[in-house]
């Protein structure tokens, strides 16, 4: 049965290559994004540009045009984010405001919102996307690692407010992720190492299919290369 699938941060380099994933797989995928638009096409999709995920009313009525037309809400996947490296002696503390908003506050408020309609679904499924770098944060990883720790906090303690449910919440934490923008500020790094963005797709895959229907409130690395 086609599924109704939600992918924030559905526009960049991460979020396409789930959306695609879950789209060859035969499901109605929503992507929603703050960019105004698509860099790239994905036939099929419903595309919802120029969203403040923070932002509760403008996330509502992205979220009700996703019912309206797929039918409900049965995954939920929360790529939308950002990152900085900046310590804290040279570094500001918008940034680390800027990161808890990203990050945390944007997976937090949409998934609030869809909360009714996944308890809805026959398999509610909501996978977070964490990061290897949050259990133990080097020189100028502070604000970032400190807001990725916040979205493993909330996978945990959503799954256990979820226990009586039908719905499971997980977390990805990948290692740094084979991205152009990656290549780009760090050129001399061994890009073989690298996890790629459809190895990620295929664990969120997983999480979210019946396969996962025992697992929640798991934190899972996501670390090699290819």
């Amino acid at each position: 049965m086609s599924r109704s699938v939600i992918v924030t941060g559905g526009f960049g380099v991460l979020g396409e290559a789930v959306a695609q994933a879950f789209a060859q797989g035969g499901d109605k995928v929503a992507r929603i994004d703050f960019a105004p638009e698509a860099r790239n096409a994905l036939p099929g999709a419903l595309d919802i540009g120029g969203i403040d995920l923070t932002d509760a009313a403008s996330t509502g009525a992205a979220l009700a045009k996703v019912t309206a037309v797929h039918g409900g809400i049965d995954v939920l996947v929360n790529v939308a984010g950002g990152f900085t490296w900046e310590t804290l002696e040279g570094g500001s503390i918008e940034a680390w405001a800027r990161m808890q908003s990203m990050n945390l506050l944007t997976a937090a408020t949409i998934t609030q919102l869809a909360l009714p309609a996944l308890k809805a679904s026959a398999a509610g499924r909501i996978v977070n996307i964490g990061a290897g770098a949050a259990n133990r944060a080097g020189a100028g990883m502070g604000a970032y690692a400190a807001s990725k720790s916040g979205v493993h906090r909330l996978t945990e303690a959503l799954a256990e407010e979820l226990s009586g449910t039908n719905v499971t919440v997980n977390a990805v934490l990948p290692s740094t992720i084979d991205t152009p923008v990656n290549r780009a500020d760090m050129p001399d790094a061994d890009f073989s190492t690298w996890v790629q963005p459809a190895a990620i797709a295929d664990v969120i895959g997983f999480l979210a299919s019946d396969g996962a229907r025992a697992i929640s409130g798991a934190l899972i690395p996501v670390t090699r290369g290819g």
